[in-house]
């Protein structure tokens, strides 16, 4: 039923169509977390079923942003949660994107990570059913079940390394030491170093084979992002933590950006999504999103 044509998707490469976004100068990724309960009253009375509610509202919200964004980035979570109908409606949001904004990638924030067998599923899920052109992963199972996705060399594969959370330090700050085979194919000292840090290390020496690769790091530690940046040199990275979280832009931008400028896929979504619960939700989402890409290429210079 949500099949998406292969031979047509084949047809997007999610690196490409970023640069091509950064060229517009365009840095801005809008999280599409469009959960029920916070979409303006005025959309949920006049669109039913509810399902309808959330497909007309990612819509006009695309429809009023795509001129200034790299990416859109709907999180699984808010759409799965409410079964079949939820699935429905990640399904027409992304065909919709397709429609509309067929230049702009679309990110699968679903940060899955399983055996491999596994994510061969996950990968259809993502890219075939679903029609996206990059998904989050978690690294935790290392590379050899990550194989699936990277091996996808169209698209684009995002791995969490520092994230923006609350509580991301419990594991991602603990303290390890490369191995001297790691040093010596890395081309760096035997030290210590946070666990974030060797994921980066790893994702950018052992996993980028096919170029596909990204790193999230959280606009909320921008000392760490900035260290990350360094590791990766020029392999984006997705920035969420704007907007609501708190992250603070300009740090981010001055920390987050490659060697060229860009390589920053910078993300908000309740800062954007519903920055108004009136009926000119999509103006003000528009204003909101236009400001935010004003302001990081004034930060980039």
């Amino acid at each position: 039923m949500f099949a998406v044509n292969e031979a047509t998707m084949s047809e997007r490469n999610f690196m490409q169509m970023l640069k091509a976004r950064w060229e517009r100068n365009n840095f801005v990724c809008v999280g599409l977390d469009s959960e029920y309960e916070k979409i303006p009253k005025v959309v949920r009375e006049r669109s039913l079923p509810w399902k309808r509610a959330i497909v007309d509202f990612n819509r006009a919200i695309v429809n009023a942003t795509k001129d200034f964004v790299c990416a859109y980035k709907p999180n699984s979570a808010f759409y799965e949660a409410c079964g079949a109908e939820g699935v429905e409606a990640l399904h027409e949001t992304i065909a919709h994107i397709g429609d509309v904004a067929p230049e702009v990638p679309v990110i699968l924030d679903a940060k899955r990570g399983d055996t491999k067998d596994t994510n061969i599923q996950y990968a259809k899920m993502a890219f075939v059913s679903y029609g996206a052109d990059a998904i989050t992963v978690n690294p935790y199972m290392g590379r050899e079940p990550l194989e699936p996705f990277l091996s996808r060399k169209d698209k684009g594969v995002i791995v969490l390394c520092r994230t923006s959370n609350e509580g991301a330090s419990e594991f991602q700050d603990r303290t390890v030491v490369p191995t001297a085979e790691e040093a010596m194919k890395w081309g760096i000292p035997i030290r210590p170093m946070p666990l974030y840090q060797l994921v980066a290390y790893r994702v950018v020496k052992e996993w980028n084979a096919n170029g596909n690769c990204a790193v999230v790091v959280g606009a909320t530690c921008p000392a760490e992002l900035d260290e990350v940046s360094q590791i990766v040199s020029n392999m984006p990275i997705l920035i969420p933590g704007i907007g609501a979280q708190g992250g603070n832009l300009e740090k981010t931008v001055k920390a987050g950006k490659d060697s060229h400028g860009a390589g920053m896929i910078i993300n908000s979504s309740r800062g954007i999504i519903f920055a108004s619960n009136g009926a000119d939700f999509a103006t003000v989402a528009r204003r909101e999103t236009e400001k935010l890409h004003n302001l990081i290429n004034q930060y980039r210079k």
